[in-house]
């Protein structure tokens, strides 16, 4: 869109000049095209003019003198960006920030554009080497709306002393040694086992809304199986309400797997005994299946009713470029997504960052973003429940598995 709307002007542009008998177009270098920008984002990012995001709004000002920008800035999280932004996209702001899982419903809704060839090389050169944060913000059309901030996952804590490196490759291996507590009941965690033994959420690229939810079969029920096993192993610990965190402290359990938002707890409840690590694998039919989390994005996008539709693409982009995503984990400690950072001397001596970084990369599948996938989470933390409560046996497994499967038949 953005760039046939340049063509156009360009062409526009050079007709004129023709007649005028002028050689150049573009913005005078005695004036700016004066415009106002209304930003969403979040309190942290704004709390005052040193924070982030005046920061980055100064830079780019800099970096754009043919643009005289008025700034408002209005605080709207990213979790909260689709439900107000589908409500009215003409009243949006120009360049909001939003979750990856929340692109299907803006799609929808009309109310994010698409990113311009420029954001497409820039976005392209951030990921080399891994595609999936690009695919965090590809919606079923192919088509990529937004510009990836940072990286959302989840991986593994654990406490040093209890375990060899060989150790932490296999959850199996860890179960033999120490108290693993995983949350059981918690659809974002559940999916890992079957999504890392092949099983599949709306297609290979979470966009077919038809394929719908693909976890059954006989690996869906050898996976099962596996769980009731772990359900009942003695070193397993479920777990709920932050019990995983408060058991490093109090000794009780030994593993949690949790995202980057707790790694102050861990270092704190562990003290010098702390180590995290990207996902493990566990043992199905005798073979070694690795985990898989779900990965997302936290996202900046332009809305398409902007009256500056370049100058809010541009923008956009530049609040989740190499640049500003490494002002943003300097000045707030958000790890970045882009891999070019990966080998930044600061990122990559932060073990945290390498293991959300590795686990995006190596052991993830990208959360899918069709409105389809809100039907996917009680069935399956219902599942998870019925698994904690022993109702799910080696004898019922791949029954009820089946029968979880068909749940979703009536609600895609």
């Amino acid at each position: 869109m953005i760039a046939q709307w340049r063509k156009a002007t360009a062409a526009a542009c050079a007709g004129l000049l023709a007649l005028a008998g002028l050689a150049a177009c573009g913005p005078s270098s005695s004036s700016s095209e004066k415009m106002t920008l209304t930003v969403w984002a979040s309190q942290e990012d704004q709390a005052d003019q040193n924070s982030w995001l005046q920061t980055m709004e100064a830079e780019f000002q800099k970096r754009h003198p043919e643009y005289d920008i008025t700034w408002q800035n209005q605080v709207v999280a990213s979790a909260d960006a689709a439900t107000i932004a589908k409500q009215d996209p003409t009243v949006a702001a120009d360049v909001y920030t939003f979750a990856s899982d929340q692109l299907g419903t803006l799609v929808q809704a009309g109310a994010v554009g698409q990113m311009s060839d420029d954001a497409m090389a820039q976005l392209k050169k951030q990921t080399a080497g891994n595609p999936t944060m690009v695919d965090t913000v590809t919606a079923s059309d192919g088509n990529v709306y937004g510009m990836p901030l940072a990286g959302n996952t989840w991986f593994m804590y654990y406490r040093k002393s209890k375990f060899t490196e060989q150790d932490l490759t296999s959850l199996d291996a860890m179960l033999a040694k120490g108290k693993v507590s995983f949350p059981l009941t918690n659809s974002w965690y559940l999916a890992s086992f079957y999504l890392g033994a092949g099983g599949t959420l709306f297609g290979p690229n979470g966009t077919d809304a038809k394929s719908g939810v693909q976890f059954g079969g006989e690996t869906g029920a050898a996976v099962t199986n596996y769980l009731v096993d772990l359900r009942a192993n003695p070193n397993f610990v479920n777990d709920t309400d932050g019990s995983g965190l408060a058991g490093l402290k109090s000794g009780k359990t030994d593993v949690v797997f949790t995202g980057n938002w707790d790694a102050a707890t861990v270092r704190e409840n562990l003290g010098d005994d702390w180590g995290v690590a990207k996902l493990p694998s566990f043992t199905l039919n005798g073979k070694q299946v690795q985990m898989k989390s779900f990965a997302g994005s936290t996202v900046y996008g332009w809305n398409p009713y902007t009256k500056h539709p370049v100058a809010a693409d541009q923008f956009a982009a530049f609040l989740s470029s190499t640049y500003s995503q490494k002002a943003h984990y300097t000045m707030r400690s958000v790890i970045p997504s882009d891999t070019e950072l990966s080998s930044d001397a600061q990122v990559a001596k932060d073990p945290v960052a390498a293991a959300q970084m590795e686990t995006i990369a190596q052991t993830s599948v990208v959360q899918p973003s069709i409105p389809e996938m809100n039907n996917f989470w009680s069935p399956c933390e219902n599942f998870g429940k019925s698994l904690y409560n022993k109702e799910v046996t080696h004898t019922n497994a791949a029954e009820l598995t089946e029968k979880w499967m068909q749940s979703y038949k009536s609600l895609m």
